[in-house]
């Protein structure tokens, strides 16, 4: 899967992971404090910033594996940084990223608008709600509470993660350190909007 990407695509993607697992973390707390106000339904709002390395190194690198790799290494970044949940948490980056990945490979690769992005953020949302509620006990809520729960991360990985996600990497763009990266060589139709 790597064979194809350069060094500099490694290393850029290896880094923003080891930023977003910081990231990470800092947003379990802030969701722990949040649970303690609300209940469970507050972790749902931030979800997507949870998503978010797979669309930043997925529209900068723009090859396949970069959603599912960077998430992935976020993931065990927030392990080894301390996340309870353990190496648990390696299989749900894995998933995240899969969800994402999975919108980039219905487009082989060749789409990366908005609108992409934001399916992939709800990629992302559909596919850990899914493991999330196989594993964590959603059976107790009612049906109605849990698809509020699923509405809201739709919402949160639509607008954090693909709309947020394109934000922080167009900033990065117009700082000029992402020449030679593929989001700075649109192709034809590639819309920017």
């Amino acid at each position: 899967m790597l064979k194809s990407w350069k060094l500099k695509e490694i290393v850029l993607m290896s880094l923003l992971a080891v930023v977003f697992g910081i990231v990470y973390l800092l947003f379990l707390h802030i969701g722990n404090i949040w649970a303690g106000f609300i209940g469970p339904i507050a972790y749902e709002w931030i979800f997507g910033i949870w998503f978010i390395v797979s669309i930043i190194s997925m529209y900068i690198i723009r090859k396949p594996g970069a959603a599912v790799i960077s998430e992935t290494i976020a993931a065990a970044i927030e392990v080894l940084l301390g996340n309870a949940v353990g190496p648990r948490l390696i299989l749900s980056g894995v998933i995240q990223g899969l969800g994402a990945e999975a919108v980039f490979a219905a487009t082989r690769y060749k789409r990366f608008d908005i609108w992409i992005l934001i399916l992939a953020g709800v990629g992302s949302s559909v596919f850990s709600f899914a493991y999330g509620y196989l594993l964590g006990g959603f059976t107790v809520f009612s049906t109605g509470y849990v698809a509020l729960m699923l509405g809201i991360r739709i919402l949160s990985g639509a607008l954090l993660a693909g709309v947020g996600g394109k934000a922080v990497a167009d900033g990065l763009l117009a700082t000029g350190s992402l020449r030679g990266y593929a989001i700075s060589r649109p192709k034809k139709g590639d819309a920017r909007a």
